[in-house]
């Protein structure tokens, strides 16, 4: 008596193990931010896979540190996804329809969907009137490839967290 309940309990256990992972292999994630790319290993150098941009659900494969794997049925693609794109909440895109909850207030989001554009800076300007923009700007026009950032990191001998060279 004492060894089939025991053998239930065990195989409640079990049963109750295989639930959980099979439904946390299956969890959908939404993308948080305008655009995104999926990379072929979990690093900001890895080579881009494919895109995704906001809104779009993608379903959890496998995690290594902030990296997360996941794939996008809708173009057939998978790849490394870093987890500040990515949120548990769902976004809904329809107009009128309640948007995800966030921990931003309207005009911080408002902001942040301007970015730091002329208009922006023209009023950060006048509340620092002996501020100079000159290398800002500088900045914000200079590009590089993931080539260019590849070569810069080896010849540096720099690993990036959570990824590989």
């Amino acid at each position: 008596m004492k060894r089939s309940i025991l053998k239930a309990g065990l195989a409640i256990i079990l049963l109750f193990l295989m639930v959980e992972g099979a439904v946390a292999a299956a969890s959908v994630l939404s993308v948080q931010v305008r655009e995104s790319v999926l990379r072929s290993t979990p690093s900001f150098v890895g080579s881009v896979v494919g895109k995704v941009g906001y809104g779009d659900q993608v379903i959890l494969g496998e995690e290594k540190g902030p990296w997360k794997k996941v794939s996008f049925p809708p173009k057939k693609i998978s790849g490394w996804i870093h987890e500040s794109a990515l949120t548990t909440k769902k976004i809904v895109l329809a107009a009128g329809a309640t948007a995800v909850e966030t921990g931003a207030s309207g005009d911080e989001l408002a902001i942040a969907g301007k970015g730091f554009n002329a208009e922006v800076e023209e009023e950060f300007k006048k509340k620092n009137k002996d501020m100079d923009f000159a290398w800002i700007d500088r900045m914000a026009k200079y590009s590089a490839s993931s080539q260019e950032i590849i070569k810069f990191l080896k010849d540096g001998q720099v690993a990036p967290a959570g990824g590989s060279k």
